[in-house]
């Protein structure tokens, strides 16, 4: 058969870390390129109990619709949570749970893009919420990010260049695939663009508290005024990212309508993988998990920086040090072939992410990687760098 396929799909590709990780999943290869948490992050035993537990007290509860909106006992644990720990949150606005974060652009792209709409967003970014934002035929344009994140003097051209701008999408927090922390400075700056060109902003935070070195930043949604923040967060890097549960935040107006959305996506989040999180986050030391899995990566994130400065940056690859987060962008000299390194490493079977992928076209030029230091043990990273290392000397000049 012919399959006439929409206009909406008909030019998506696949995901590039998804087709990377099919590579990666040979037991031979070395993987730098996944973003997944240490197989020693996840609260194994606790999920076991909680489980156990509501399934025995509460089994018509676990296994019966719920409420859109999401669990309410999770929604008021978070609105706590958020509010007290991060100064989130306040009468005007509404959370909702979410199954992941990923599905918050969809629901933000589907509620507010119309086909042809700019959506800006930081160069290079999260290819998942780019392939969504895709999805609905919106026009994707590019801000570069620099070490303290995006490029506000292009932001602001960028705006003035595109009246159809609706939303701009940022990742302040040890941006995902640059590693980036934005300043408070250019979060301030953004926020005033925003508003003053009257375009919303998704805040994705999902590595918000795997900060290891240096001060908390304060969230865009914290000068929320004017009520055009979406605020997004997860349980996927901090608990597990197979529950698939995250939440948003948005003034109540706009989530009138976004629930509506959510409803016609999936009918509710799984009501198993709300009562989990609310039962962890309420009754057992939610903090104490969230230092545990701070000082895993700081040991984890030291090692990949010190095997970076030891055995890559002495053969010309350059990167920046990372404040938190999981991932790490490296920058090969001009006039590198980036495909071409990316495709001799994982001949070597070692696997990373190429640059490329996070851009609004992948055609464009692109020197860097991306490598992911939470996923492989310390051995399989010491002996990725070292391969990268060793790479860059024979074809680097």
């Amino acid at each position: 058969m012919d399959y006439r396929f929409s206009d909406k799909v008909l030019a998506l590709k696949p995901n590039a870390i998804r087709e990377i990780l099919k590579s990666a999943s040979d037991p031979g290869v070395i993987s730098l390129s996944a973003g997944n948490p240490a197989p020693d992050a996840f609260p194994i035993e606790a999920i076991r109990e909680i489980s156990e537990r509501i399934l025995r007290e509460n089994p018509i509860g676990v296994l019966q619709y719920g409420v859109s909106e999401g669990y309410n006992p999770l929604r008021d644990t978070l609105k706590e949570y958020l509010k007290k720990k991060h100064g989130i949150g306040g009468d005007d606005e509404e959370l909702i749970i979410v199954s992941g974060a990923q599905q918050v652009m969809d629901i933000a792209a589907k509620t507010f893009l119309n086909e042809g709409d700019v959506l800006i967003c930081e160069a290079p970014s999260f290819v998942g919420a780019l392939n969504t934002f895709r999805s609905y035929n919106a026009e994707l344009v590019g801000v570069t990010v620099e070490p303290d994140g995006m490029n506000m003097e292009e932001l602001e051209k960028v705006l003035d260049e595109n009246p159809r701008a609706k939303m701009i999408y940022t990742i302040p927090n040890f941006q995902n695939p640059s590693g980036v922390t934005m300043s408070l400075e250019k979060r301030k700056k953004l926020y005033e663009l925003a508003k003053a060109h009257g375009v919303m902003i998704i805040e994705d935070n999902p590595y918000g508290d795997l900060r290891y070195y240096g001060e908390d930043v304060p969230a865009i949604k914290t000068f929320d005024t004017e009520g055009i923040v979406i605020y997004s967060g997860s349980f996927s890097k901090v608990v597990s990212p197979g529950i698939r549960a995250g939440f948003m935040m948005a003034p109540k107006a706009a989530m009138a309508k976004m629930i509506i959305c959510k409803q016609g996506q999936d009918v509710h989040t799984t009501m198993w993988s709300q009562m989990i999180c609310n039962e962890f986050m309420t009754k057992y030391d939610y903090e104490g998990h969230l230092d545990y899995l701070r000082k895993l990566y700081t040991v984890k994130a030291d090692l990949c920086m010190e095997l970076l400065d030891k055995y890559v940056v002495p053969h010309g690859i350059k990167y920046n040090k990372i404040q938190g987060g999981l991932f790490i962008w490296c920058d090969l000299p001009e006039g590198a072939d980036m495909l071409d390194f990316c495709k001799k490493l994982t001949e070597r079977k070692v696997c990373v992410v190429p640059g490329n992928a996070f851009l609004t076209d992948s055609s464009l030029p692109c020197n860097s990687f991306r490598i992911n230091f939470s996923t492989p043990t310390d051995e399989q990273l010491t002996k990725g760098i070292i391969e990268i290392g060793k790479l860059a000397k024979e074809i680097i000049k």
